[in-house]
């Protein structure tokens, strides 16, 4: 009596086990009908229980499938890229990515001679004072790097001439520990490279 009701217990237990089992598979074969960003294959195909509709590929789509995104144009260089005087920094208030009046102005001029050497691109450096953590600066660094360049692309710039890079606190201007030294470092940099 005892053996039989063992051999019922695991004989419940396993054909639960297969049937949990087969349900976690539905989620991961309606995956594998639609192409991978990368072209890998299906995870499941190395599992032995799997039914054998997932041999079978998917057909085919017509058109490309949205999450799949088309490559990215390739970046220039940045060892191709030098500063030059006709293109000014401009600089941030502690903590802020905002542009300031007194710097719109300058991005106008930097707007105005880009709009004239069309033939150029231009990499923007975002830059941070030491405060802060690497983490952080090097995102506050980026989000100064775009306001920049979306301003500049409000004036006209097309932004595919423009690449955008963060160093955060890395590569300072000043070293010493002040404000007026701090406010040198928060800023944006401009430097070009003929097409």
């Amino acid at each position: 009596m005892l053996t039989r009701s063992l051999h019922l217990v695991l004989t419940t237990l396993i054909v639960g086990a297969v049937a949990i089992s087969g349900c976690a598979k539905r989620p991961a074969t309606t995956q594998a009908a639609a192409p991978a960003p990368t072209g890998a294959a299906t995870s499941t195909a190395s599992t032995p229980s799997a039914p054998p509709m997932q041999s079978t590929p998917a057909p085919a789509p017509s058109t490309p499938a949205p999450a799949t995104p088309a490559p990215a144009p390739a970046r220039p260089a940045i060892v191709d890229f030098r500063a030059i005087p006709e293109l000014a920094d401009i600089f941030f208030d502690f903590d802020k990515y905002d542009i300031r009046p007194a710097d719109a102005k300058t991005l106008d001029a930097n707007a105005n001679w880009l709009k004239s050497n069309a033939n150029h691109l231009v990499l923007i450096e975002g830059h941070c004072d030491e405060r802060g953590t690497n983490e952080y600066n090097l995102a506050l660094g980026e989000r100064r790097a775009k306001s920049t360049m979306n301003y500049l692309v409000s004036q006209g710039v097309q932004a595919n001439r423009i690449t955008i890079i963060s160093y955060g606190e890395e590569r300072p201007q000043c070293t010493e520990k002040t404000e007026a030294c701090w406010a040198k470092n928060r800023r944006s940099h401009f430097l070009v490279k003929p097409r």
